[in-house]
C-alpha cells in the first residue's frame, strides 16, 4: 500500500448553526481543500456522512456537496455507522487511496439537530440503537450508557468523583477550543450538584446535542512532495464490530470492539500504547473515556479512573486525553465527530491549538464509538 496522509482539515464551531447542514458541510470541505493546497478537481471520491439528514428532509447529500464544489462529476457515497460514520468515512478513503484507486479523497460529516425540540433529537439518536429490542422497550442512550457505568461501578468500585474528573477536565479543554459548543469550565461542585438524568450519570457526565460539520482530505505520499501544512500520516487505519445489543453480551464493563480495533490499529503500527502521546476518544458519556482507556489498553480495567483523578489525563499528564473538550464538551454532531477528531491532531500537529497545544506530540490516536459498540473505528497518526 501507498504511504497515506491526511493533507488538510477543517471544522467549524459546534452548537447551533443558523445555515443547513449542507451548507456548512461544504464550506468546511473548502476550508480543508484549502487547508490542503488542493483544487477540488483534484478530488477522485467523496465520503459523506449525516446520519440525520432526514431531520431537515434531505438525502443523497454526497452530489450535492459535490456539486457545490463543482466537481458534479465525482463519485460519492454516503457512509452511515452511527456516531462513528465519519470515522469510517475516513477507512474508506485510506483504503482507496492507499490501494492507489484514487491520488486524493475527501471526508465530510454533517449533523443539524437544533431546529428539533428536545424529544425528537432525542428519538434521532436512539435510532442507533435496536429498536425492536431496546428503543421500542424505554431505552435510551442516556439510560444504556447508565446501565454500563452501574455495571463497571459493582466490578471495579468506580466512584462518582471519578466519572466527575473526566466532566471537569473535558470542559477545561474546551474552554481553550473555539470550535467546541461548550466553553466555560466547571468545577467538581458543580457536577456533584447537577441532576441525575439517569442513575448514576449527572448532567454533567452526558454530551450535548450539537449541530456541526468538519471535513479531512487525504492523499498519497507520492503525489504530494511539498504538502501547504504539516500532514499526518495515517500509521493504521482499523474498524471493528461486535453485538449490537447490550443483553446479548457477555461483559458491560467495556465494550469489545474498542478493544479489537485498537489491537489491529498497533499492529498495523507497529507501535506499543506507550509511544502514544496523545488520543481523542469517543467520551459520549463520562463512563464511556473511562472505558475507552482501558479497552485501548492504556489502562488496566477498573484503572481509568483513578488515572483521570490523579491528572494524568490533564494536558500536561502522561496521556493527554480529549485536549479538544472530546464529545461532553467540545460537543456531538453525530456525523461530524469522527472527522472533528482528526481535525483537532491535525490542529496539533500543525502548532495551532494554542492554549490546549500538547508539546512535541509526534504520534496520536482517534476513538470513534458508534451507538454502545456495535461499531468502532480506531485510527492513529505520526509526523512524516
Amino acid at each position: 500500500m501507498r504511504e497515506t496522509w491526511v493533507v488538510g482539515a477543517a471544522s467549524n464551531r459546534f452548537g447551533r448553526m443558523p445555515e443547513s447542514g449542507r451548507e456548512a458541510a461544504a464550506r468546511v470541505a473548502l476550508e480543508a481543500l484549502d487547508v490542503a493546497g488542493l483544487d477540488p478537481k483534484e478530488i477522485g471520491y467523496t465520503f459523506v456522512s449525516n446520519c440525520f439528514g432526514i431531520a431537515e428532509r434531505q438525502a443523497h447529500l454526497g452530489p450535492l456537496i459535490n456539486t457545490a464544489l463543482g466537481i458534479p462529476d465525482v463519485p460519492s457515497c454516503s457512509i452511515e455507522s452511527a456516531c462513528s460514520s465519519s470515522s469510517a468515512g475516513l477507512h474508506e478513503a485510506f483504503v482507496h487511496v492507499a490501494g492507489g484507486f484514487e491520488d486524493a479523497a475527501l471526508v465530510v460529516g454533517v449533523e443539524k439537530l437544533s431546529h428539533l425540540d428536545t424529544l425528537n433529537a432525542t428519538s434521532y439518536f436512539a435510532m442507533g440503537a435496536d429498536y425492536a429490542f431496546e428503543t421500542r422497550n424505554g431505552a435510551t442512550f442516556p439510560g444504556l450508557y447508565a446501565t454500563l457505568a452501574h455495571a463497571h461501578r459493582q466490578k471495579f468500585g468506580t466512584r462518582e468523583e471519578e466519572l466527575g474528573a473526566v466532566a471537569v477536565k473535558n470542559h477545561a479543554n474546551a474552554a481553550l477550543n473555539p470550535h467546541a459548543h461548550f466553553q466555560k469550565p466547571i468545577t467538581l461542585e458543580t457536577y456533584l450538584r447537577s441532576p441525575v438524568i439517569a442513575s448514576p450519570l449527572r448532567l454533567y457526565d452526558c454530551c450535548p446535542f450539537s449541530d456541526g460539520a468538519a471535513a479531512v482530505v487525504v492523499g498519497a505520499r507520492e503525489k504530494h512532495p511539498r504538502p501547504s501544512a504539516e500532514p499526518l500520516v495515517i500509521r493504521a487505519s482499523a474498524r471493528s464490530g461486535s453485538i449490537a445489543d447490550m443483553h446479548d453480551r457477555t461483559t458491560l464493563t467495556g465494550l469489545p470492539a474498542t478493544r479489537t480495533a485498537a489491537d489491529k490499529a498497533f499492529r498495523q503500527a507497529g507501535l506499543e500504547r506507550g509511544q502514544v502521546d496523545f488520543a481523542e476518544v469517543h467520551d459520549c458519556f463520562t463512563i464511556a473515556e473511562l472505558m475507552a482507556l482501558e479497552d485501548l489498553g492504556f489502562y488496566p480495567a477498573g484503572g481509568a479512573g483513578r488515572a483521570t483523578t490523579e491528572g494524568e489525563t490533564e494536558r500536561d499528564g502522561r496521556l493527554p486525553v480529549n485536549p479538544s473538550g472530546g464529545l461532553k464538551a467540545k460537543g456531538h454532531p453525530v456525523s461530524a465527530t469522527g472527522a472533528s477528531q482528526v481535525a483537532e491532531i491535525f490542529e496539533q500537529f500543525n502548532g495551532r491549538a494554542a492554549g490546549r497545544q500538547v508539546p512535541k506530540a509526534e504520534i496520536a490516536l482517534a476513538h470513534n464509538v458508534g451507538a454502545t459498540g456495535g461499531s468502532c473505528s480506531v485510527h492513529i497518526f505520526g509526523r512524516r
